[in-house]
């Protein structure tokens, strides 16, 4: 299996940034505008649909107030394996967003780490941006 993880500062106190992570049903609004373009809810998955087209279903495993830690599995026939979690830590005056994620096949690992700069940098412009600001 191959384990990816990516990290970002943001400028954002983390209670803000963890306010985002956890609403599941806006990251396109509220995330990665964007990177994601849409997401509809279906019981406790979430239908996320990509800026490059691709839809994805996610399963919310958990969304852990105390850590500011969400995990979530991706279904795909393109994917044998895939779990994910998003945890915001406290960094300086700001926050540390860490991103990681376990996928099979290793050969996935190119396209899925890929994906997490793209949303990472979407993220990072919404997170960093003044509060009401229009990204």
């Amino acid at each position: 299996m191959t384990s990816i993880q990516k990290e970002i500062l943001v400028s954002s106190d983390p209670e803000s940034v963890w306010d985002v992570v956890r609403d599941v049903g806006a990251v396109h609004t509220r995330f990665a505008p964007g990177f994601v373009t849409d997401v509809r809810m279906d019981g406790a998955d979430r239908i996320v649909t990509f800026g490059n087209g691709l839809v994805a279903r996610e399963v919310i495993v958990d969304v852990d107030q105390a850590r500011r830690r969400l995990a979530y599995s991706v279904r795909s026939e393109r994917l044998s394996h895939h779990n994910a979690s998003f945890q915001v830590l406290a960094e300086g005056g700001g926050a540390r967003l860490v991103w990681i994620a376990d996928v099979l096949p290793h050969a996935a690992a190119v396209n899925v780490a890929s994906m997490m700069d793209d949303g990472l940098a979407a993220a990072k412009r919404v997170l960093d941006a003044p509060r009401g600001a229009k990204v």
